[in-house]
């Protein structure tokens, strides 16, 4: 990707691997739009380089007024890059998740992304040129993975099968216009998710979020629609991806001989 000029907007911005995503841009010359919900992070993201280079924007995603501000940046700034890592840490049990917090969730998670996207890309197929990053997760292929210390989490997995399947699909639509489309999935990461409700992974390998985004930009190279950071053997992503083509292709107009 060349980087000279060009303009990456990254939400989740203030820590993790939407931080690491800030700064690796910056340092290859990106100029950067910061978004996260604290100004003393934003602000001290932004002094680690050049005057300008990181513009911090104080926007709380889970409310429409701040979809509606970034909405905007998306479509009015010639983004060559928007990543749409921002996310909540309301990782619960699908009866115990209170209302306002599945709410906030699925509006960081699958409202904001989709509407950032739906900014951005006509821009983007305008100049023939951008790329979109959805980070989601590993768990996005796992909803029926043993829970260990979770008590739950079918809204979260399920936003992020949401950010899956929503990039596959805006990769066919938008590749033939020069965009590139990815979806990012990590395992469990060394960020504060965990730490915000309270789960000591500490014991536990985790990823660096350097890594991550070491490998979601080398994939973007490599022409990946799909970054599995911590899967070695890649057959086992095409494999999946192939398993739901042949359910999809399997289907036909007559009842199944299961059901008579």
């Amino acid at each position: 990707m060349s980087t000279q000029k060009h303009l990456a907007l990254v939400t989740g911005a203030t820590s993790g691997i939407g931080q690491a995503f800030a700064r690796r841009l910056a340092n290859k010359g990106y100029n950067v739009i910061a978004v996260g919900r604290r100004q003393e992070r934003l602000d001290a993201l932004a002094a680690e380089f050049p005057a300008g280079q990181i513009r911090g924007v104080v926007a709380d995603l889970s409310c429409a007024e701040g979809v509606n501000r970034i909405r905007e940046l998306c479509h009015d700034e010639p983004l060559a890059l928007l990543i749409n890592n921002a996310g909540v840490s309301h990782y619960m049990g699908f009866t115990a998740l209170p209302l306002e917090k599945a709410q906030e969730l699925l509006q960081v998670k699958v409202v904001a992304p989709t509407l950032l996207a739906h900014a951005a890309a006509p821009g983007m197929v305008e100049r023939e040129e951008g790329t979109i990053i959805n980070v989601a997760g590993m768990l996005g292929f796992g909803a029926t993975a043993p829970l260990g210390q979770a008590a739950g989490r079918a809204t979260y997995v399920a936003s992020l099968s949401h950010l899956i399947s929503l990039s596959l699909a805006l990769h066919e639509e938008l590749t033939p216009a020069g965009l590139k489309v990815q979806v990012l999935c990590p395992g469990v990461v060394a960020t504060e998710f965990h730490e915000r409700q309270g789960m000591d992974l500490s014991a536990i390998p985790r990823m660096t979020a350097e890594d991550v985004v070491t490998a979601s930009l080398r994939s973007v190279e490599l022409g990946e629609m799909l970054c599995a950071p911590g899967v070695e053997d890649k057959s086992l992503i095409d494999q999946a991806l192939q398993q739901n083509l042949l359910a999809f292709g399997g289907q036909s107009p007559a009842l199944a001989s299961r059901y008579l």
